[in-house]
């Protein structure tokens, strides 16, 4: 990928993998016209407890998600290729968003415009990341709205006057601004609405109603995993 100028990051728990990151990965990949999309499961998510499902069976269920993804692409006439990395897995100590950037940039040099996806919770969650102030220094971000999140600082209680400070200064109101930009711009996008969460989805694969999860919330090739290997019992 050495080559590539247009990266999307998508990194997570990925506790289970699940459909709403598969249409945040479509969605932005086709909008942002990337090159190549990475999805990052943690090494040490240190801001979720315990209970984590271990570090290689997530990445095991990313990469099956990955086949999912690269399949809905060649669907979907995207031309975005699909990279599972294992950057934070392979890194010592808990993972910190701020020191992916930073070797993503090194490894892509400063020209790549690189950009983060998310959605509007992990947005508004941003000032409990390590060093968040200085993520715009490497990366764009991308954010995906979700129900319950206007990101408006007069009627969204949740949203904190440094990330109603942040997005005034880095806002970018056109997604292309962000493929001509490396780092910097933050695009907030209201048309796709994912309500999506992995602690519903590992809560219902524990009870009576896991056989009605289905692969409109679960990626196939994960759910045979999970299925394979017994998880989320």
């Amino acid at each position: 990928m050495s080559t590539v100028k247009k990266i999307g990051i998508l990194g997570g728990t990925f506790d289970p993998p699940h459909a709403g990151h598969l249409r945040l990965a479509s969605h932005f990949a086709k909008l942002l016209h990337l090159d190549a999309l990475l999805l990052i499961p943690s090494g040490e998510p240190w801001q979720k407890g315990t209970g984590i499902t271990p570090a290689e069976t997530r990445l095991q269920l990313t990469e099956a998600a990955g086949i999912d993804l690269a399949r809905a692409f060649l669907y979907l006439k995207i031309s975005t290729q699909v990279g599972i990395d294992r950057i934070e897995i392979d890194r010592a100590g808990p993972s910190y968003a701020i020191d992916t950037v930073k070797t993503l940039r090194e490894r892509f040099g400063a020209d790549a415009s690189l950009t983060w996806l998310m959605g509007a919770d992990s947005l508004i969650a941003l000032p409990s990341w390590n060093s968040w102030e200085k993520l715009s220094q490497y990366v764009n971000f991308a954010v995906a709205t979700r129900p319950h999140h206007d990101l408006n600082e007069q009627t969204d209680p949740e949203l904190s006057p440094d990330v109603s400070k942040f997005l005034k200064e880095h806002r970018a109101m056109d997604s292309t601004a962000l493929e001509n930009s490396a780092y910097g711009l933050i695009y907030l996008d209201e048309s796709l609405n994912v309500d999506l969460s992995s602690t519903e989805l590992r809560d219902r694969l524990k009870s009576s109603s896991r056989s009605a999860i289905a692969s409109e919330e679960i990626p196939t090739h994960t759910l045979e995993i999970i299925t394979k290997l017994g998880l989320y019992q």
